[in-house]
C-alpha cells in the first residue's frame, strides 16, 4: 500500500495527541486542530502529522528506497496546478484551503432494508402517530415482510448503493443492525447480509441483533412467546455462526418492557453480546436505566430523558446517542443534548437511517441538526459525530479522531473559508476525497 502525504492542509481537525475514549461535558467544546498542517498515512494508518513543512525524513527513507542512488528529499507541490503529485513510493496531495476531518462514525443505523415507506411518509403528514401506523401493521412490520420476500443478494445490492452515498457525504465506519426479520430465518438472512458488506465495502461496519425490534403479527396476544423465541432461539444460532457484534433492544412505549428487556439482554451478555438500547424514544420506558444495569455500550434515540436519567448515565460507561433525523422526520421533541452536556455527559450523534422514520444516511445533515435543533457549538457537534461515535460500537482506539497509529479513515473537504461553514453549509457537500483504511476511494 503506497504511503500518502497530504500537505498544505488548511485546518486538521480533532486532533488527539494523547488518545481518548470519548470526550465529555465541556471537554467537548475544546477541539484540537493544527492550521497549515501536513498529515502522513502508511500501511493504512495514521503515521504522522504536523504544522509547516512536512519532516523530510519520510520523503527521503521513501524515495530512496524505490528511486535507485537518490538522495534528494521530496518537492512538495505549491501550487494548485494539480491536486495530487507522485514519486515513486509516495502519493502527495496538495490540501490548499481545505480541512481535513476524521471519517463521521455513524453508530445506528437500519440501512438494510428492502424498498421505501413513502406511503406512511403521507399518513404522518395526515396526522397518523408512529404507534398508531405501527398498531395498523405499517412501520417495522411493513419493512419486515418486504424483506422476507426480497433475496439475499438483492439487499446486498441496495445495501451497497446506501454505503455508496454515505461514504460520499464522509461516514467512515457505520453500524447496522438487524431487526426487520422478526424470525429465526429472517433475522440470520439480515445478519448474513450485513456480514457480506463487511466483505465488500471499504467502511469499517459493525453488526447489531435486534430480534427484538418489534413483535411479528403472528405474536399478537403472545408477546412472550416471541421474546422466549429470541432468547431460545434466535441469539444461541446468531453467537454460532458469528454474526453479530452487539445486541439490541427496542425498549419502549408499545414495544418491550424492562423486564422482557432485561431477560434479552441476559441472555445475550451470556454469549458476549454487549448491549446497545433503543430507549425513551416514545415515553420515559426505563430503557436508559436498564441499558446502565447491563453496561450498555449505548444508549439511543432518548427524546424522553430527565433528572433521574440523566443521573442513571453519569455513573456508568453508556454512551447516549442522539438520533436528530428521526425526531425531525417523526415531528417529535428534541432530545436534551444540551442539558446532558452540562450535566457533564458525553453525546453522540447517528443518523438512524432506516425507511420508516430517518430514510438518510447523510452525517453532515445530522451534524447541522446538532448545532441549530441542538445547540451544540460546532465543536462540540464534531465531537458527538465522530470520536463519541466511534466509541458508541467499540471503535474509538481505532477511529473517530487523528491521532498517530489509528486507522487512516478520513475525507477531505471542498475549498472552506472556516469550521463553521461545515455545519453552517447544510444543504451542500462539503465532502471533495474520502481516504478509507489508508487508501483514497475514487467516486
Amino acid at each position: 500500500m503506497q504511503p500518502i502525504l497530504i500537505t498544505h492542509i488548511k485546518e486538521l481537525i480533532n486532533v488527539d495527541e494523547t488518545p481518548r475514549a470519548f470526550v465529555a461535558g465541556n471537554e467537548m467544546s475544546k477541539l484540537k486542530t493544527l492550521k497549515d498542517a501536513w498529515l502522513l498515512i502508511e500501511d493504512g494508518r495514521i503515521k504522522d502529522f504536523g504544522t509547516g513543512k512536512p519532516d523530510t525524513r519520510y520523503a527521503i527513507r521513501d524515495t530512496r528506497n524505490e528511486v535507485e542512488g537518490s538522495d534528494s528529499p521530496i518537492s512538495y507541490p505549491g501550487s494548485r496546478s494539480s491536486d495530487r503529485g507522485s514519486v515513486r513510493g509516495l502519493t502527495l496531495f496538495d490540501a490548499s484551503g481545505r480541512f481535513v476531518f476524521p471519517s463521521f462514525c455513524d453508530s445506528h443505523t437500519h440501512l438494510v432494508y428492502a424498498g421505501s415507506r413513502e406511503m406512511e411518509y403521507v399518513d404522518k403528514i395526515k396526522g397518523l402517530s408512529y404507534e398508531e401506523i405501527a398498531r395498523r401493521g405499517g412501520g417495522i412490520l411493513n419493512s419486515a415482510k418486504l424483506l422476507h420476500e426480497t433475496p439475499e443478494e438483492v439487499l446486498v445490492e441496495q445495501a451497497l448503493e446506501r454505503l455508496d452515498e454515505i461514504l460520499k457525504f464522509g461516514t467512515g465506519a457505520v453500524e447496522i443492525k438487524s431487526g426487520y426479520g422478526l424470525s429465526v430465518v429472517d433475522e440470520l438472512k439480515m445478519l448474513r447480509v450485513i456480514r457480506k458488506l463487511k466483505e465488500l465495502s471499504p467502511l469499517t461496519i459493525v453488526s447489531t441483533f435486534l430480534g427484538a425490534h418489534a413483535v411479528p403479527a403472528e405474536y399478537k396476544g403472545r408477546q412472550t412467546d416471541y421474546v422466549d423465541l429470541v432468547i431460545h432461539e434466535m441469539i444461541p444460532q446468531v453467537a454460532a455462526e458469528e454474526l453479530a457484534d452487539f445486541i439490541d433492544v427496542f425498549c419502549d412505549k408499545g414495544f418491550f418492557t424492562v423486564e422482557e428487556t432485561d431477560r434479552i439482554l441476559s441472555a445475550g451478555m451470556k454469549y458476549g453480546l454487549r448491549p446497545k438500547i433503543h430507549a425513551n424514544e416514545l415515553d420515559y420506558s426505563g430503557g436508559i436505566q436498564v441499558g446502565v444495569k447491563y453496561n450498555a455500550l449505548s444508549v439511543d434515540h432518548l427524546e424522553y430523558t430527565g433528572k433521574r436519567e440523566i443521573s442513571a448515565l453519569a455513573s456508568s460507561e453508556t454512551m447516549p446517542v442522539i438520533l436528530p433525523g428521526a425526531a425531525f422526520f417523526l415531528n417529535m421533541p428534541p432530545a436534551p443534548a444540551r442539558r446532558m452536556i452540562d450535566a457533564g455527559l458525553p453525546v453522540a450523534f447517528a443518523s438512524d437511517f432506516n425507511p420508516g422514520s430517518s430514510p438518510s444516511g447523510n452525517m453532515q445533515l445530522i451534524l447541522s441538526m446538532a448545532c441549530i435543533s441542538y445547540r451544540l457549538l460546532p465543536e462540540e457537534a464534531i465531537h458527538a459525530t465522530t470520536l463519541n461515535g466511534a466509541y458508541a460500537m467499540g471503535l474509538s482506539d481505532q477511529l473517530g479522531s487523528i491521532a498517530r497509529g489509528k486507522k487512516a479513515n478520513l475525507f477531505i473537504t471542498r475549498p472552506m473559508p472556516s469550521l463553521g461553514f461545515m455545519p453552517y453549509a447544510y444543504g451542500s457537500n462539503k465532502v471533495e476525497r474520502a481516504i478509507l483504511n489508508g487508501k483514497m476511494v475514487q467516486w
